[in-house]
């Protein structure tokens, strides 16, 4: 596996190494002595999936204080544009947003530690993306910023008009510096 630092960070690109033959292929998805070495000791405690079609966008949630969450995003089906957007007071890249497209294909993995919002965009007919987290989803400790904040100028690849939200994202307050 490679270990790569984002520019903003905390933020970590996980590259498994793939083996592959006539069977197919191979691969460590997570290797926890290796993400100790790297990132640091997480004690990942739930694991979740979800299934979107074309132009579902989920985000950006975090979690509030104490139950904020690491989160560490793959995609086993179709591909993504994924983000993170740091919202740590006092951070010098508070209110940056990191953006990387996530695939079954490039097998890329996110580490996106606490005190990030999160969101992605699915630009395959269908993707199926996996996370774990350190701490449980606590649904009265969720926040949300609308993923359309002016002050993030996040360089979404769909047009708003191509973009499916539920209710509850559409809804969310802008970000705000």
């Amino acid at each position: 596996m490679v270990f790569q630092e984002a520019p903003i960070k905390g933020i970590w690109i996980i590259t498994p190494r793939i083996l592959r033959d006539e069977r197919g292929y191979f691969m460590e998805s997570f290797l926890k002595e290796l993400f100790n070495k790297h990132i640091g000791p997480i004690d990942f405690v739930q694991e979740n999936e979800s299934m979107s079609r074309f132009g579902v966008t989920r985000g950006l949630h975090y979690q509030k204080d104490p139950y904020a969450q690491s989160k560490y995003v793959r995609v086993v089906e179709g591909e993504i544009f994924d983000v993170a957007v740091d919202i740590r007071e006092g951070s010098p890249t508070l209110g940056q947003a990191f953006c990387l497209n996530l695939s079954a294909e490039n097998k890329k993995q996110l580490f996106i530690p606490k005190g990030f919002a999160h969101g992605f965009c699915v630009l395959s007919s269908k993707a199926v993306v996996q996370y774990k987290t350190d701490v449980p989803y606590t649904p009265s400790s969720e926040g949300i910023f609308h993923i359309d904040s002016p002050a993030l100028a996040i360089p979404w690849p769909l047009p708003a008009g191509k973009m499916i939200l539920s209710e509850k994202d559409k809804q969310a307050d802008p970000f705000r510096l």
